[in-house]
């Protein structure tokens, strides 16, 4: 690993870890760090660190503790990027590093010890605050960047509900999926849809329990692409959201976002969807109803809104930033 690279450390990869990954490799040579074993990788992740120029690690999950205990211990910069699971507790979900002392005990180590941290809302750096007050000073708000995948909507024909979302037993809850499933008894003349990955069938069978809704299973970026430029409404119930970029990606195909006021969900949406109070069914159906009655030009306003506030050059820049600033702590050598 070149002297100057970035050790770039996730547990597990996804669209916006790699979004970043891709920004800091345009300034900085990097090498991809997976720790989803932190234990048994314990040795390794440190030697990784101690070559390194600095560690950018998203989220201050267990996967954390090492890479920013060692770059703490040899006075390393380190950017830890938070705002999501690692920051709450969702018990009723089974959600959240901190439903448990041990988790507090971890995420709060992290905090404390990482030289810049980076939250992807307002709410998040609330929630990050509330455990590591003193880290103010330190911890920066930088909204993700949505790629375009979606596409210039059009002005056709639209008709449905769509959410996103794996179908498991935590996100029935978290991301509000029996709540949709229950606007749907109250719409039947609305098309519900569920698009995602069936991780557990009970779940599954839940869900059409509850309401009329097709799941589709896993699809691909196209796939999804085409879902949300026919959608009439884009529905996130969740109990949580760190920042919500399936409601984004929506907004840019043109969906009149429904949302609760979970997390980041409302500083998302603005003024370009409904916010609701709850997850309450008969209320989330009839915000739903006029989402659907919704404008052309509403429909252009909620994808202008994305292209405006969460564009991936602000992303790239905002990171770069952060490291920056962490890079220049007189308190941690290069």
């Amino acid at each position: 690993m070149p002297r100057d690279a970035l050790l770039y450390v996730v547990a597990r990869e996804s669209r916006f870890t790699a979004i970043d990954r891709d920004a800091l490799a345009r300034r900085w040579p990097v090498r991809d760090w997976t720790a989803r074993h932190p234990v048994r990788a314990a040795l390794a992740t440190a030697r990784a660190v101690t070559g390194a120029r600095a560690v950018v690690v998203w989220f201050a999950g267990w996967h954390a503790v090492v890479p920013v205990t060692v770059a703490w211990l040899l006075r390393r910069p380190s950017l830890v990027i938070t705002g999501g699971y690692d920051v709450t507790s969702v018990p009723e979900a089974g959600y959240g590093m901190r439903r448990n002392l041990a988790g507090r005990l971890a995420s709060r180590w992290v905090l404390s010890r990482a030289t810049v941290l980076m939250a992807n809302s307002e709410s998040g750096r609330a929630e990050t605050l509330s455990i590591v007050p003193r880290a103010a000073p330190r911890t920066l708000v930088v909204h993700h960047g949505i790629p375009d995948f979606p596409g210039e909507p059009g002005d056709g024909p639209r008709d449905g509900a769509l959410t996103v979302g794996v179908v498991d037993s935590p996100n029935l809850l978290r991301k509000g999926l029996l709540a949709f499933a229950a606007a749907a008894a109250r719409l039947p003349e609305v098309p519900f849809v569920v698009a995602g990955p069936i991780a557990d069938p009970a779940a599954a069978q839940r869900l059409r329990e509850a309401g009329d809704v097709e799941l589709t299973g896993e699809l691909s970026d196209a796939q999804l692409a085409e879902r949300y430029r026919g959608a009439g409404t884009y529905v996130q119930a969740s109990r949580h959201e760190g920042f919500g970029m399936s409601v984004a990606e929506a907004m840019l195909g043109g969906c009149v976002p429904v949302v609760s006021r979970a997390g980041a969900l409302p500083e998302v949406v603005g003024d370009a969807g409904i916010v609701v109070d709850g997850d309450g069914p008969e209320a989330l159906a009839a915000a739903i109803r006029t989402a659907l009655d919704a404008s052309p030009e509403a429909r252009r306003r909620a994808r202008a809104r994305v292209l405006e506030h969460f564009t991936l050059e602000q992303r790239e820049a905002g990171l770069a930033a952060a490291v920056e600033r962490a890079l220049g702590r007189p308190d941690a050598r290069r």
